[in-house]
């Protein structure tokens, strides 16, 4: 039986959520998207057991590498109706974002613009339209442009991580068991 400071090291797999703006410093860039490796839920500093929660929904039937929108998971949650049995996401989210901003864990912290944004936070397969008031007109955007937003942040996660593996913190919680 691994111990549990070893039972949390999961397969590498994110969660990418965004949040309201911050910014870290002076004369830095709007920060309005984080992702953070998915054992990051187990931290002691991310509300319990809800954080534990969303790990486990996090992790069931994903592909290695892979990287969550926080979007998908309310999908899969019946479009958000199921939240409540899971956990308080927006308060672990918040809690993500006082770790990050504190240095307990390692991110990726992102200024997306507003259509990536927008998309990340839209369910798979979803389409939205944005108004372009310099040509008046609406841009129809989809499944194809959501993935190319996840294919760019996963092109950045990666050189990130190419020599050192996300650290999700100190202390983490055990994974509880999938059902």
């Amino acid at each position: 039986m691994p111990e549990p400071a070893m039972a949390a090291c999961t397969a590498a797999l994110y969660l990418l959520f965004a949040h309201e703006p911050y910014y870290p410093g002076p004369g830095t860039r709007e920060i309005n998207t984080t992702l953070v490796i998915a054992d990051t839920l187990l931290h002691p500093q991310v509300l319990q057991p809800d954080g534990a929660r969303i790990h486990d929904l996090l992790i069931r039937g994903r592909q290695p590498d892979e990287i969550i929108p926080l979007a998908t998971l309310t999908h899969e949650l019946d479009g958000g109706a199921d939240w409540l049995m899971v956990g308080d996401w927006e308060r672990v989210t918040v809690d993500l974002v006082r770790l990050v901003q504190t240095g307990m864990c390692d991110a990726l912290s992102l200024g997306l613009p507003e259509v990536a944004r927008a998309l990340i936070c839209t369910a798979p397969g979803t389409q939205m339209r944005a108004f372009g008031p310099a040509a008046e007109e609406f841009t129809v955007y989809g499944p194809d442009d959501r993935t190319k937003v996840l294919t760019q942040v996963g092109r950045l996660l990666a050189s990130l991580t190419a020599e050192q593996p996300f650290w999700p913190g100190d202390g983490l919680l055990p994974p509880q068991r999938q059902g």
